[in-house]
C-alpha cells in the first residue's frame, strides 16, 4: 500500500480542516502566573510606548464613586480629591503615548501570544508582555491611528475585532483601554506610583510622563539632557570583555536633568477606617511593618512617641491642601557606551532561539551616576518643608540613597551592589522582567558579557569622574598661587567620598553574582596594576600614593598619602586589599629627603625613625645608607633670614655620650650633636653605623683644631680648659681600652698641655706633687686627677736616669768630702730597686742598655773580692754562684760573693736581666772545647741539670759540632746525628757512641738505630756479597719492620740486594754457604724475584732462597712471596713458553699450568699488558690429529672411523687454535685444523683469549628446495618437538647447568615448521677454503618471522637426529654432538619407551589428563551457568509478560481521549505522560537473559572467557546429556495456529537459548564410543512466520520518527489507542530508529529504506517487502527497550544486525532454502568486522544517553533540559 500517495489524497480532499484548539484562558492565566510584579502592566505599556518613539506618557486612572461615603458638598478641589483617594474605587486605566500608529504588522503580532518582537534594537522579545492586561481586565481595547482592537472571551477563547476609524474618531495618539474586572479596587499607593514613574523615565527614551486621577494631574515628569560628550578611552584600557564577545568602540558622557511638578496629595495617607476588600498595589499603611509591630509592644517608648509626633505633624501640613504643588528636580550623569557584539553563528542562533530575535551587532549600554555636585543640586531643588521627605518622587532614583539597580528599560530587583545605575537594554531578562537571567547556557554567556562590558564602562565613568576631581584641585591651587596643599584637598574631601561611595561594590541582591561579575570587570579592564585615588597631593594613581603614617608624618610631608577621612571608605579597603596601596617604603622617604632639607624639629624625629626600623631589620643597610647620603639638616636658625648650620647625615659616624663627653664641648662635624640623640637608645644609634666618640678621636679633634678656636679653648694655652679636659680625660680613663688609652698618651705626650708650677709643660717633663728629689722639679698643680691617668700619660714619680746619671753618679759631680764618688753600683741599685715601681718604661729599658756593673776579678777562691774595671750590661753577667764559677762565666761582682734572688735587689737586677745559668748552646760550645777539662765540666753540668735547668727543651740532637766520644775510638768527637748506640748498626758502617755514655743518650739527642732510608741507601749501594754476609745485615733489617715505610719497601723491592748463586744455564734452590763452596756465581736479584723456601714443582723454573726465619721475614716485607702467583707464572709463559715446556717435560703438567691459569682469568685480565701480550703469543697448547693413511688404506678404505688417529700436542697462539664445537666439522676438516683440549675450562679461557669457535670458522650455507604442498606432517612435527623439548630440557639441565638459552616457551613462540621439498648444507671452512656439501633431512633457519625448521620431503621421515640438532642450535648456548646425541632418543622413542628407559614420562602423562579434566571442569561448569542463566532469564521474562498482560488490560480500560492541548502551552501535572508504554515491563540492569546471540558477543570480545572456551574446543570427548525443558508455553505459532489465536506475546529467549545449548551439549567427537542423542528442543512460534510479511499487507501509516524513519501501525490495533501508543512508546520508538539506523549504517542501507511497524500479536518479527525492510516494534520493546547498558546495547545492535542480514538475503532468494541460508551466512561474514567495531563502541559507551533520539513525535511539554546539550551518544575513544 502506497501511503504517500494516500497522505497526498486526504490533504487534497478530506473534510474540513479543523485546528488545533487550546484553552487561551487557562494559558493566559498561567502566563500571568510567571509575569506577575507590582506595577507589571504600567511598565510593559510604557515599554510599548518607548518602541513606538513616543515622547510622552499619559497614564490615567478614572474611579468609581463609593456606594457607600456620598460626595463632600463642598467645592474644595482639595477635600474632594481627598474623598476620591479615600472612597473611589478604579473603574478604568487608561495609557496613552504619542508614538508611532500600530502598523499591520503591530495589529498581527497583538493578537498572538509568544510571538515577541524581532527587533534586536527593542526590549520587548518574549511576546507575553501586553498580556499583563488581563491580570485586572477582561476585555482590553486598544486604539492607534485610524483602527482600533477589542478583544473578548467567547467561552476560554480569545477573540478580537478590528475596527476602521474615521476621521473624527482618528488620533495620532495610541491609548490602551483597561477597564477592571472588578469594581472594588481601591486606588494605588499615589507616592508608589510616582516613585515608579520617575524612575522608569530615567533610561526609557521618553521625555515626558503624567500622571492623572480623573481630572487631577496628580504628576508631571520632564526630562532633559545635555548634548553628550566624547569620553577618550585610555590605551591601558582593555575594552574586550573577557570572552571576547564584546568590544567597548565609543563613549560619550552627558547630564540629565529630571524635573517633577505634583500635588502634594501623592503623600497623603488616608485614615482607613474600614477594610477594603481588594487594593490595587501596596497602599503605604499596608506595606508590611516591622516597625509598626514593634511599635505596638513598645507604645510607650520615647521613640516611638516622637517619630508618631513627627508622622502626625506632616501629615497636617499635607492635608491643609493637597492640590499643591511641589516641584523638585534631580541631577544625574549618564556614561553611554558604543558595545559591539562578535558572536558565532551557532551562538546567534542559540541566543535567537531563545529570544525570539537575533543579537544586536552594536549595542549600548549606560551607568548612571550622580556626582557630588549634582547630588547638593538635587537636595536643594526639593521645596523643603516638612512634607519634602513625604512627597519624595525621586527617593528611588538617586541610586546612592538605595544602591543601584540594573535597568533593562525599566528597574529591575536586580542591583548592582554599588552606587549607580546600569542600563543594559541588550541583557535579557527572565520571563517575568524581574532579575537577570544567569541560568540558560547561551543566555547566561551573553549576560555575563554584557554585565563585563558594563564593569569596563563604570571603570571608565570613574576614571573620567576622578579626572575632573583633579582639575576642580588643579583650578582652585591655581587661584591660590600654589601647589595642591591639604586645604585644597580637605575643600574636595566630600566630593571625594561621594565618588569613592558610588563606586564601592557591595553584595547584590538577588544575585550575589552581578555585583562580582561587574566589580571583576571593573578592577580588571586595565592593563596597568593602578587606579586613581583621592591623595593629600591631588588624584594620583594608586602607584604613586601610599598608606599614612603618624610616625613618618613627623619629618616628610611631600609624600601622596591617603588622607584619614578616607583611610575607613570600602574603596581604599579594597586596594588594600588587593596590594593596589602600599605603606611609605625607604625609597619614597629617600626620593622626598633628596629634595628638601630637614628642620630642626623634624630631625630628630627622623633619626629616631631610622634608627629603630634599622634595629629591627626593617631597613637594610643599603637603604640605611641611602637614606643617610640624602639626608641634610639645618640647625641653629635664628631667624628666617639666618643659613644656620648644615649637619649632613651622610658624613656623621659618631654620636655622644653624655657620660663621656659632657655637651657643650667642641666636637667634630662628624658627630651629632647630644641634642638631636637624646630620644634614642645607644643600640638604635649604633645601628646606624655611628659609634661613641671616643676620647682619643675627640682629643685629637681639639688638639688639631686647637689653633682655629680662641685661646680659651685651646688647651695648650689656656689651663682653665686643659684641667677641664684633662677632668673629662681621667673620669673616663678606667673605661678606656688599652689601644685608646695609648692614643691618648701618644697624643699628649706631644702637647704642654700639663699646668705645673713651671707653667704648661709636656706630661713627661712633669713630676707628681710627691716627688721631692730636687727643689726645682716641675711638678702639676691639677687637682682631682686620677694619679692612674696621670702615670699613663707620663706624669714622673721619678728622677729620670739621665739626670741621676748626671748629678749623682759623675765622680766631678757628685762627691763626698774625701773625694770618693758618693755612689757605687751597689748603692745604685738599691736605690733603683727602691723606686722601681714608679721607674719609667724608658728608664728601665735605658738602664738595661747600660753598662754600670763590674764582674768578678779576684784570684781562685776569692773571685768575688776583686771587681773588674770593665763594667758590662747586667744581661752580660751571671748571678754570683758557686757552680758558675768552674764554667769560667762572667760573674756579677756583688760584696760577700752572694746575692738573694728574692731579695729587692736580687728581683731587680733579675729584671735587668742578670743570668742564673748558661744557655744550651753555649754549653755545647764548652763541651766542644779543646781543653778537656772544661768540656768534662760542661758536659757534667748539662747532665746534672737537664731537667731543671730546661735543657731538655733544647734539640741538642741537631747541633753539627762534635763533642761526643766513640766506642774504640774515645778521642775522636762526633756531632749527636754521626753516632747511634745500637751495636748492631756496625754491620752497615756506622759509629757507635761510648758505652759509658749509652744511658744519657736521650739527653745528647744520640738516636739508637740510623735513619731507616739511609741503611736501606748503604744496603742498596753495598749489597752483601755473599749469603753467609747477608744474614746478619737482613736479621738487622728484620728487626727494624716497623721502621720500614712504604717507599723504604719499594726501594728494597726494586734493589738487588738479595745473593744467590746459580748453576749453569738454569734457576735453582741456593742455601747459605753454597757459593763458598763454588757451586756457580753469585748473581743479585730483587726480593719481589726470588722466593722463600724450597719448592719441588717451581724449584726449577724460579729463584728460592733461605737465610733463616728472621731473614727471611724481612724480605717477604719487601716482596719475597713463597711460591709465585698466577701473573708471575703467566707472565713467564708469555714470555718463555719454550723454556717452560721444556723445564716442565709433559703436556700434561703443562695442561695443568693453564688450568691453574684459566682458574682466576679475571684477576689476570687485570693486568691489561700481560693479556694482551697472552692473547698474541704462542704459549697455548693445542693437538692436531694426525692419521695414518696407509694403515687405513689397507684395512678399510671406506671406512674412516677404524683409520688410526695420533694426537701430537703443540704450542701455538689463541688465534691459530679452534674450539671444537661441531664435531662434525671438524670430522670434514680436521686435517687443517689445531684444537683445544676439549674441557670446559680450558675451552672458556682459549675462547677468553681470543680462540675462534670451529662453528664460527666454518661457513654453513643452507639451501632450501620449494615449498611442499602437502603440510599436513608439518604441524604433527611441530607439535611433537614442543612436547619432547621439555622433556629433554628437563633433563639436560639436571647434567649441565647455564646450557639452555631459550626454554619451552620461546622455542613454542618463535618455531614454525615448514615441509620442503629438498634441504641441502654446503660447509666452507674460512681459514683454508675447504668445503663439503651433504644433503639435510631436516636444518633451521631465521627469517623476519622467527625461526623455522625446514623438513626435506625427500625422505618418507625426517632423520630426528638432525632435527634435534637444528633444535638444539636454537635453545642450547653451546650445542655439542653430546647435546645432539642426547636429543635424539627423545625424539625417536614413544612415551612408553623412554619410560622404561627411566625418564619422568608419567608427569607428563599426568599433566595432560590434569589438563583435560580441568578443561573438561571448566566447560562443564560454564555450560551449567549458561543454563542457570537461561532458567533465570524464562522466569523472569514469564513474570514481565503476565504483568504487562495486565497492565495492557487496565491501560485499555481507562483509556480516554485526552482533551486537546495547545502546542507549546505550559502543561500542568495532569498533562504527563509516562515515558514508557502500558505493555512494556520495566527491564532491570542485571546481566540477565542475554538473549540468542551471547555467544557472538564473547567473540566481540564483551566476555573474557577465552580460556575456557579452548579447553572446551580442545576437550569434546564426552556428551553430557542434554537438559530436560519444561513442558512448553502454549503457543500457537508458525503454521500449526491460525493468526487469530496469536496473543502478542514474542517467545522467550531463553527458549531459543536453550535449544541452541542442547545443540552443542550434543556435539561427540568422531570416534566416540558414545551414541549420538539428538537434542531435545522447545518449539519457537517465530520459527515459522519469522519473516512472514502477511502482516504487511493491513498497516497504516501513523508517524514518522525523530530521524524520519517511517512507523506503522496494524490496522487491527483501534484508532482510539493509536494518540496514547504514540504518547506513551514515542522514547521507544525514537530509540528502536535510531538503532536500526545505526546497524543499517554496518550494511550502508540508506534511511528511507528501513521502516517500523508495531502489531498486537503474531510472530512476524521482520519482513522485506519488495526491497523494503519492516522491523516489528513489538520484538524490540520486549526484548530490548530500557536497556542502558553498554552490553544490552551491543546485544540488541547484533540481534537486529542479524535480522537484516536475513532480510537483505530475500533480495537475492526469496523462499527459505539452502541458498537463502547460504547468502545471510554470507552477509554476515562479509560485515561481520564493522559489526564487531560497531558492538566495541556501543561497549565502550557504557551507561550513557540512551540509544536513539530525543525528539517527541508529537508535540509535548517543553523539556527544561539545555537545548545545547547533545542528543547522541558521544564517540567512542580508545
Amino acid at each position: 500500500m502506497d501511503y504517500g500517495r494516500l497522505r497526498a489524497a486526504a490533504l487534497k480532499d478530506g473534510e474540513d480542516e479543523e485546528a488545533v484548539t487550546v484553552d487561551t484562558r487557562a494559558l493566559i492565566d498561567k502566563v500571568l502566573a510567571r509575569y506577575s510584579g507590582e506595577w507589571t502592566t504600567l511598565r510593559e505599556l510604557i515599554q510599548n510606548a518607548a518602541d513606538a518613539q513616543a515622547t510622552t506618557v499619559k497614564i490615567k486612572w478614572e474611579t468609581l464613586p463609593s456606594t457607600q461615603v456620598p460626595l463632600p458638598t463642598t467645592t474644595d478641589r482639595s477635600e474632594i480629591l481627598k474623598h476620591v483617594i479615600a472612597h473611589h474605587t478604579l473603574r478604568r486605566l487608561v495609557v496613552q503615548n504619542d508614538g508611532q500608529p500600530f502598523t499591520k504588522t503591530d495589529w498581527g503580532r497583538l493578537k498572538r501570544i509568544a510571538e515577541g518582537n524581532p527587533d534586536e534594537t527593542k526590549i520587548g522579545a518574549f511576546g507575553v508582555g501586553f498580556y499583563s492586561v488581563f491580570a485586572d481586565c477582561e476585555e482590553p481595547f486598544v486604539s492607534s491611528g485610524s483602527e482600533a482592537m477589542a478583544f473578548y472571551w467567547k467561552g476560554n477563547a480569545l477573540f478580537t475585532r478590528k475596527l476602521q476609524l474615521s476621521e473624527e474618531q482618528r488620533s495620532s495618539d495610541t491609548a490602551f483601554v483597561l477597564d477592571y474586572r472588578n469594581t472594588t479596587t481601591t486606588l494605588p499607593n499615589l507616592l508608589s506610583v510616582s516613585q515608579f514613574l520617575a524612575t522608569s523615565l530615567t533610561f526609557v527614551a521618553l521625555q515626558n510622563m503624567e500622571f492623572w486621577i480623573d481630572d487631577y494631574k496628580v504628576l508631571s515628569l520632564t526630562k532633559k539632557a545635555s548634548p553628550s560628550a566624547d569620553v577618550a578611552i585610555s590605551r591601558d584600557m582593555e575594552t574586550t570583555t573577557k570572552e571576547r564577545l564584546m568590544k567597548i568602540q565609543s563613549v560619550d558622557r552627558s547630564s540629565a536633568q529630571l524635573d517633577a511638578s505634583y500635588m502634594r496629595a501623592i503623600g497623603w495617607k488616608p485614615q482607613m477606617t474600614t477594610a477594603k476588600s481588594e487594593a490595587y498595589g501596596l497602599s503605604t499603611g499596608e506595606v508590611p511593618s516591622l516597625r509598626s509591630f514593634f511599635s505596638r509592644l513598645t507604645a510607650g517608648s520615647t521613640k516611638t512617641t516622637k517619630a508618631a509626633r513627627e508622622e502626625k505633624a506632616v501629615q497636617a501640613a499635607i492635608s491643609e491642601d493637597i492640590t499643591a504643588l511641589s516641584t523638585s528636580s534631580i541631577f544625574l550623569r549618564v556614561t553611554t557606551a558604543s558595545i559591539k557584539t562578535n558572536i558565532t553563528g551557532n551562538f546567534a542562533s542559540e541566543l535567537e532561539r531563545a529570544t525570539k530575535k537575533p543579537p544586536p551587532k552594536v549595542a549600548n549600554l549606560s551607568v548612571l551616576t550622580s556626582s557630588y555636585d549634582e547630588t547638593q543640586a538635587s537636595e536643594s531643588s526639593l521645596s523643603g518643608g516638612v512634607a519634602s521627605k513625604a512627597t519624595d518622587v525621586f527617593a528611588s532614583v538617586l541610586p546612592s540613597k538605595k544602591g543601584g539597580r540594573i535597568f533593562i528599560g525599566f528597574p529591575t530587583t536586580q542591583t548592582t551592589g554599588a552606587g549607580m545605575h546600569i542600563s543594559a537594554p541588550s541583557v535579557i531578562p527572565t520571563v517575568e522582567r524581574e532579575a537577570i537571567d544567569l541560568n540558560a547556557r547561551w543566555v547566561r554567556t551573553w549576560n555575563i558579557e554584557m554585565l563585563r562590558a558594563a564593569g569596563i564602562m563604570t571603570r571608565l565613568a570613574f576614571a573620567h569622574e576622578m579626572a575632573e576631581l583633579q582639575r576642580k584641585l588643579q583650578r582652585a591651587a591655581e587661584s591660590a598661587g600654589t601647589t595642591i596643599t591639604s586645604r585644597e584637598t580637605s575643600t574636595f574631601m566630600p566630593e571625594a567620598l561621594h565618588l569613592l561611595k558610588c563606586y564601592t561594590f557591595g553584595d547584590s541582591t538577588p544575585s550575589g553574582h552581578v555585583s562580582q561579575i561587574i566589580e571583576e570587570a571593573f578592577w580588571t579592564s586595565y592593563r596597568k596594576p593602578f587606579v586613581d585615588i583621592y591623595s593629600t597631593r591631588g588624584v594620583l594613581p594608586t602607584n604613586k600614593v601610599r598608606l599614612a603614617s603618624e610616625e613618618l608624618g613627623k619629618f616628610v610631608e611631600g609624600i601622596p598619602v591617603v588622607p584619614a577621612e578616607l583611610e575607613t571608605a570600602g574603596f581604599v579597603r579594597k586596594l588594600k586589599e588587593f596590594d593596589l596601596l602600599s605603606p611609605i617604603t625607604v625609597a619614597d622617604v629617600r626620593e622626598e629627603l633628596s629634595g628638601k632639607p630637614l628642620t630642626e624639629i623634624q630631625l630628630p624625629n627622623f633619626i629616631q625613625w631610622v634608627a629603630k626600623n634599622t634595629l629591627e631589620g626593617n631597613i637594610d643597610l643599603p637603604n640605611r645608607d641611602g637614606l643617610l647620603d640624602v639626608a641634610i639638616a639645618i640647625v641653629n636658625k635664628k631667624d628666617r633670614s639666618d643659613q644656620g648650620d648644615v649637619i649632613a647625615l651622610g658624613s656623621i659616624t659618631n654620636f655622644l655620650t653624655a657620660q663621656k663627653i659632657p655637651p657643650g664641648l667642641p666636637i667634630p662635624i662628624t658627630t651629632m650633636p647630644f641634642e638631636y640623640t637624646r630620644g634614642c637608645s645607644l643600640q638604635e644609634l649604633r645601628s646606624l653605623g655611628w659609634e661613641h666618640l671616643e676620647l682619643a678621636p675627640w682629643l685629637d679633634f681639639l688638639l688639631d683644631t686647637r689653633l682655629s678656636r680662641p685661646a680659651d679653648q685651646d688647651m695648650t694655652r689656656s689651663p682653665e680648659f686643659a684641667t677641664r679636659i684633662l677632668s673629662v680625660l681621667s673620669k673616663g680613663w678606667d673605661n678606656q681600652s688599652q689601644s685608646s688609652k695609648d692614643a691618648v698618651v701618644s697624643l699628649l705626650k706631644a702637647h704642654t698641655i700639663m699646668p705645673t708650677k713651671s707653667g704648661m709643660k709636656k706630661p713627661t717633663d712633669s713630676f707628681f706633687p710627691s716627688v721631692k728629689l730636687f727643689d726645682d722639679l716641675p711638678t702639676i698643680e691639677c687637682a682631682h686627677l686620677k694619679e692612674k691617668f696621670l702615670s699613663s700619660i707620663g706624669v714622673r714619680k721619678t728622677v729620670d736616669l739621665e739626670t741621676i746619671f748626671k748629678r749623682l753618679l759623675n765622680p766631678s759631680i757628685e762627691k763626698d768630702g774625701s773625694g770618693q764618688a758618693k755612689w757605687s753600683h751597689v748603692e745604685l741599685i738599691k736605690y733603683l730597686a727602691s723606686v722601681r715601681n714608679d721607674i719609667p718604661n724608658d728608664d728601665l729599658r735605658k738602664l738595661k742598655e747600660s753598662r754600670i756593673c763590674p764582674a768578678e776579678a779576684g784570684p781562685m777562691g776569692r773571685e768575688f773580692t776583686e771587681a773588674s774595671s770593665q763594667l758590662y750590661k747586667v744581661s752580660e753577667l751571671f748571678e754570683p754562684n758557686q757552680l758558675l764559677r768552674p764554667l769560667r762565666l762572667k760573674v756579677l761582682q756583688w760584696p760577700g760573693g752572694i746575692l738573694g734572688r728574692n731579695s729587692p735587689e736580687g728581683k731587680f737586677l733579675s729584671n735587668l736581666g742578670l743570668r742564673n745559668q748558661p744557655s744550651a748552646p753555649e754549653l755545647v760550645d764548652m763541651m766542644s772545647s779543646p781543653d778537656q777539662q772544661l768540656r768534662e765540666n760542661s758536659m757534667s753540668y748539662f747532665v746534672t741539670h737537664f731537667r731543671t735547668g730546661g735543657y731538655s727543651s733544647f734539640d741538642i740532637g741537631a747541633s753539627n759540632k762534635a763533642f761526643l766520644p766513640l766506642q774504640g775510638s774515645p778521642q775522636k768527637l762526633v756531632s749527636p746525628s754521626q753516632c747511634f748506640t745500637n751495636e748492631a748498626a756496625a754491620v752497615l758502617g756506622f759509629d757507635i757512641l761510648k758505652r759509658e755514655l749509652h744511658s744519657e743518650a736521650p739527653k745528647f739527642g744520640v738516636a739508637r738505630d740510623p735513619p731507616i732510608l739511609e741503611c736501606v741507601q748503604r744496603l742498596i749501594r753495598n749489597p752483601p756479597q755473599s749469603q753467609r754476609d747477608a744474614i746478619p745485615v737482613f736479621q738487622y733489617f728484620s728487626g727494624r719492620l716497623s721502621d720500614l715505610n712504604d717507599t723504604a719497601v719499594k726501594l728494597l723491592s726494586e734493589a738487588r740486594i738479595v745473593p744467590v748463586v746459580r748453576t749453569a744455564g738454569a734457576s735453582g734452590n741456593s742455601r747459605p754457604g753454597e757459593s763458598e763452596k763454588g757451586s756457580g756465581p753469585v748473581v743479585h736479584l730483587t726480593p719481589r724475584h726470588c722466593y722463600l723456601g724450597r719448592s719441588s714443582m717451581y724449584g726449577e723454573i724460579f729463584d728460592f732462597v733461605d737465610f733463616s726465619p728472621s731473614a727471611n721475614h724481612f724480605l717477604a716485607r719487601c716482596g719475597s712471596k713463597e711460591e709465585p702467583t698466577k701473573l708471575e707464572i703467566a707472565h713467564l709463559a708469555a714470555g718463555e713458553p719454550a723454556r717452560l715446556l721444556s723445564v716442565l717435560q709433559s703436556p700434561d703438567k703443562y695442561l695443568d699450568l693453564l688450568r691453574f691459569l684459566a682458574e682466576d682469568v679475571s684477576t689476570i685480565k687485570r693486568d691489561k699488558e700481560l693479556w694482551r701480550k697472552m692473547k698474541t703469543a704462542p704459549f697455548l697448547l693445542a693437538f692436531k690429529e694426525m692419521t695414518n693413511p696407509s694403515k687405513g688404506k689397507a684395512t678399510e678404505p671406506d671406512v674412516e672411523e677404524e683409520e688410526e688417529s695420533v694426537r701430537t700436542y703443540q704450542l701455538a697462539a689463541p688465534s691459530d687454535i679452534v674450539i671444537l664445537d661441531d664435531y662434525i666439522s671438524y670430522r670434514l676438516f680436521k686435517d687443517h685444523l689445531i684444537c683445544a683440549p676439549e674441557e670446559d675450562a680450558l675451552e672458556s679461557f682459549y675462547q677468553a683469549l681470543g680462540s675462534p669457535i670451529l662453528s664460527a670458522t666454518v661457513q654453513e650455507d643452507l639451501r632450501i628446495g620449494p615449498h611442499n604442498e602437502k603440510q599436513d606432517g608439518a604441524a604433527w612435527l611441530r607439535k611433537h618437538v614442543l612436547e619432547r623439548s621439555k622433556l629433554f630440557i628437563h633433563e639436560y639441565t639436571r647434567y649441565t647447568r647455564d646450557a639452555i638459552k631459550h626454554d619451552a616457551k620461546w622455542l613454542e613462540k618463535n618455531l614454525t615448521v615448514q615441509v620442503v621439498r629438498s634441504v641441502a648444507l654446503r660447509r666452507s671452512l674460512r681459514i683454508s677454503g675447504q668445503s663439503h656439501t651433504e644433503k639435510r633431512s631436516a636444518a633451521s633457519s631465521q627469517t623476519r618471522a622467527g625461526w623455522v625448521l625446514y623438513v626435506a620431503s625427500e625422505s618418507s621421515r625426517p632423520d630426528m637426529y638432525q632435527v634435534g640438532q637444528a633444535i638444539c642450535q636454537l635453545i642450547l648456548n653451546r650445542p655439542s654432538q653430546q647435546a645432539y646425541l642426547f636429543f635424539e632418543p627423545f625424539l625417536k622413542l614413544e612415551l612408553l619407551d623412554l619410560k622404561s628407559r627411566g625418564y619422568n614420562v608419567d608427569r607428563i602423562l599426568r599433566a595432560k589428563a590434569a589438563e583435560a579434566r580441568v578443561a573438561e571442569e571448566e566447560r562443564r561448569r560454564a555450560l551449567d551457568a549458561e543454563q542457570a542463566r537461561i532458567r533465570e532469564r524464562e522466569n523472569e521474562f514469564a513474570r514481565q509478560h503476565q504483568t504487562a498482560a495486565t497492565a495492557a488490560v487496565t491501560a485499555r480500560e481507562q483509556n480516554t481521549t485526552p482533551p486537546p492541548r495547545m502546542p507549546g502551552g505550559f502543561g500542568s501535572p495532569d498533562d504527563h505522560v509516562d515515558a514508557l508504554p502500558p505493555t512494556l515491563p520495566q527491564r532491570s540492569h542485571s546481566n540477565k537473559g542475554r538473549g540468542i546471540f551471547a555467544n557472538l558477543s564473547k567473540r566481540f570480545g564483551f566476555d573474557s572467557n577465552d580460556e575456557a572456551d579452548d579447553k572446551l574446543k580442545n576437550f569434546v570427548d564426552s556428551t553430557p546429556d542434554p537438559v530436560r525443558l519444561p513442558p512448553a508455553e502454549p503457543s500457537s505459532s508458525g503454521s500449526k495456529a491460525g493468526r487469530g489465536e496469536q496473543d502478542g506475546r514474542v517467545t522467550n529467549p531463553a527458549v531459543v537459548q536453550q535449544n541452541l545449548l542442547n545443540a552443542v551439549k550434543s556435539t561427540r567427537a568422531y570416534d566416540s564410543s558414545l551414541l549420538y542423542s539428538p537434542p531435545t528442543t522447545r518449539e519457537v512460534k517465530e520459527q515459522a512466520t519469522y519473516c512472514d510479511d502477511t502482516a504487511g499487507k493491513d498497516l497504516t501509516l501513523l508517524a514518522d520518527a525523530s530521524n524520519g524513519m517511517r512507523v506503522f501501525v496494524a490496522s487491527a490495533v483501534p484508532a482510539s489507542h493509536r494518540s496514547t501508543f504514540l504518547s506513551s512508546n514515542h522514547a521507544a520508538i525514537n530509540s528502536f530508529a535510531a538503532l536500526l539506523q545505526d546497524v543499517g549504517g554496518v550494511y550502508q542501507i540508506p534511511r528511507n529504506v528501513l521502516h517500523i511497524f508495531y502489531d498486537e500479536a503474531g510472530g512476524t518479527i521482520a519482513f522485506n517487502r519488495d526491497g523494503s525492510i519492516f522491523c516489528n516494534l513489538r520484538f524490540y520493546i520486549q526484548l530490548h527497550a530500557g536497556q542502558n547498558r553498554g552490553e544490552d546495547k551491543a546485544a540488541a545492535a547484533v540481534w537486529w544486525w542479524v535480522v537484516l542480514a536475513h532480510e537483505l538475503a530475500h533480495n537475492i532468494i526469496h523462499p527459505h532454502n539452502a541458498d537463502h541460508s547460504y547468502y545471510t551466512e554470507s552477509f554476515i561474514q562479509q560485515y561481520f568486522p564493522k559489526m564487531m567495531l560497531k558492538a566495541t563502541h556501543l561497549v565502550g559507551q557504557g551507561e550513557t544517553t540512551p540509544l536513539g533520539l530525543p525528539a517527541p513525535l508529537i508535540p509535548e511539554v517543553r523539556s527544561s533540559i539545555d537545548p545545547a546539550r547533545p542528543t547522541a551518544p558521544p564517540p567512542y575513544r580508545e
